[in-house]
């Protein structure tokens, strides 16, 4: 498969989470790139401005010196995934597993899956490999909320319900199915799971004709805030930000003296360490990631009812009508919501979304799905004057078997990736990254950073034939022109 492109540098659809641009989100820390660093971290994104956060946090408390830290960014600060988080598309394991495994990506939604992914992993890996990526992931909501409040961080961050509300038998009886089976083999998470069916779901959920529902605990936030507060952070401790800096290529081995060249549209520095902080955008610096990280396109709208006060929504929330058709949504405290998805309309056009990182454009068959959405689909919400006041599209980093790429770039000795979630970054990222710190400053393995074993990135992983993303689209809508795209 070709390359991913590079972030566009043209003018980019108008996300809701930039409606502020922060004081950093063009800032250059000093008017030339340093020519020599110890470490390098490629994005601003979540991932990069975490890692960053960790690197410094592992340093103060063993008493270390800061090393010095240098992060391109080739637009805007967290202009990536993070700060236009606007994609919902739902891939498979394997190809025969559609039926279990969802996989969304949520706009500031910190959504552990206790259920969906869990079964499919429990299925394809064990229970024990299920259990781990749960906990893994219930234990970075944790992180997050600790952090958060311990730093007074201002982000929004909301500790909450997640309703998943099944609009189909089909869909209810096989999410029961998925809960049973949890349950049955002592998974911890699924102790947190609530399931409600007919009228009561359709009381818990406050949706139309819903089947059923089950909740569980989550969080929300501004994730544009809470990354520009890190990275804000970061150089208050001597971290030098270099935003507009596209990297144009990494060299694949440090020289003799042990630093290894990273070449930038501003010219080059000279790293001991690199990480790349890129998701979507991976395999354009790395090629052997070409087809094993892919950039997915999506859609997603900031909702405002003229209403007020807005009927009240207590939860975040996934509709889910068949195991294609969903998408997701976010209360905000002022009433509007982020209601992401329309995948319904255009997931069958395979060059709309699969390896496009065109997120200068809407997607045209997706632009009216979000109107008078929360009139049709939830109660009290009828005479609410509900409009659609924003679009935008975004781009993830969809893993070819749907799990995240991290640790050491095989064959690359000082290099490291945290990349590719596949639209399930916010419950895994601040861990990962936190890992990924401990691998560089203490020289750890990856068997002791905590992070399940099966989101290591391996030889074996790139050298795969395995394509869940194209896969899961043929079965539903395969036919030979989908190999135009690889």
């Amino acid at each position: 498969m070709q390359q991913s492109p590079p972030p566009i540098q043209g003018p980019t659809t108008d996300s809701f989470w930039h409606s502020s641009p922060h004081a950093l989100d063009n800032h250059r820390t000093s008017p030339d790139i340093p020519t020599e660093v110890d470490i390098c971290v490629i994005g601003a994104g979540f991932a990069g401005a975490s890692t960053v956060h960790h690197i410094l946090d592992i340093c103060n408390s063993q008493g270390q010196p800061r090393p010095r830290i240098l992060i391109l960014e080739a637009r805007q600060a967290c202009s990536g995934a993070t700060g236009r988080n606007a994609i919902i598309s739902a891939h498979t394991l394997e190809a025969s597993q559609m039926s279990h495994y969802q996989r969304i990506i949520t706009g500031g939604h910190i959504k552990p899956d206790p259920c969906h992914r869990p079964s499919s992993l429990a299925v394809i890996n064990g229970i024990k490999v299920a259990a781990e990526c749960a906990a893994f992931e219930a234990q970075n909501l944790s992180a997050v909320k600790k952090f958060v409040e311990d730093e007074g961080i201002d982000c929004e961050f909301t500790l909450t319900r997640a309703v998943d509300a099944l609009m189909s038998d089909a869909v209810c009886d096989k999410v029961m199915a998925s809960v049973d089976m949890l349950r049955r083999n002592n998974v911890p998470v699924i102790s947190d799971v609530h399931f409600a069916k007919g009228s009561d779901a359709e009381v818990l959920s406050g949706v139309k004709g819903v089947k059923g529902c089950i909740s569980y605990s989550a969080g929300h936030l501004f994730p544009y805030k809470l990354t520009l507060q890190l990275l804000s952070r970061a150089i208050d401790a001597g971290v030098n930000l270099q935003t507009h800096t596209p990297v144009l290529s990494v060299a694949e081995q440090a020289d003799a003296d042990g630093f290894i060249t990273v070449t930038t549209s501003r010219g080059s520095v000279k790293a001991r360490n690199v990480v790349y902080a890129t998701n979507a955008y991976t395999s354009s610096l790395l090629p052997e990631f070409a087809g094993k990280i892919i950039p997915v396109r999506g859609m997603c709208s900031h909702i405002s009812p003229t209403k007020k006060p807005a009927p009240h929504l207590p939860s975040t929330y996934i509709i889910r009508w068949s195991d294609t058709n969903y998408d997701y949504l976010i209360p905000r405290l002022d009433g509007s919501i982020i209601l992401g998805g329309a995948r319904s309309t255009f997931y069958q056009d395979l060059d709309s979304w699969y390896n496009n990182v065109d997120d200068g454009q809407l997607i045209e068959a997706g632009k009216s799905h979000f109107d008078g959405y929360m009139q049709r689909v939830f109660r009290g919400w009828e005479d609410s004057g509900a409009y659609t006041s924003k679009l935008w599209t975004g781009i993830m980093g969809y893993s070819s078997d749907l799990m995240p790429c991290i640790g050491a770039v095989p064959g690359k000795k000082q290099q490291f990736i945290v990349a590719g979630f596949t639209g399930h970054g916010m419950p895994q990222i601040f861990l990962a990254a936190k890992g990924i710190a401990s691998m560089i400053i203490d020289n750890a393995d990856f068997q002791s950073t905590g992070i399940p074993a099966v989101y290591q990135v391996t030889r074996s992983r790139l050298d795969s034939k395995q394509n869940s993303v194209i896969q899961s689209w043929e079965t539903e809508h395969g036919s030979a022109t989908a190999f135009s795209k690889l």
